[in-house]
């Protein structure tokens, strides 16, 4: 799931999945941050999911995925659409 609020120049976007789907570590990954895994990493909400926040230049579009423990890829399903490979995030 994708939570934004917008601002006057910037969309923060935060990345929401459920809690133990799947196991371990899993961060988002994109072109806004040089699909480097690790760099924004979820972490535990109290209503039983985990998200991570992304502060994003508005009026752009992005591409992007998750990476979980194991080299296990998977997208995100409410994206803004999908090219064939990668997650479409518009802000």
């Amino acid at each position: 799931m994708l939570e934004r609020s917008c601002g006057k120049q910037h969309t923060e976007v935060t990345f929401v999945i459920p809690a133990d789907q799947p196991d371990g570590q899993v961060s988002v990954v994109g072109d806004f941050n040089d699909w480097q895994p690790g760099t924004h990493t979820f972490a535990a909400r109290k209503d039983g999911t985990r998200a991570v926040a992304v502060k994003l230049p508005g009026e752009q579009q992005y591409e992007f995925r998750y990476l979980a423990a194991g080299d296990y890829w998977f997208d995100e399903d409410q994206a803004d659409g999908h090219d064939g490979r990668n997650g479409i995030l518009r802000t």
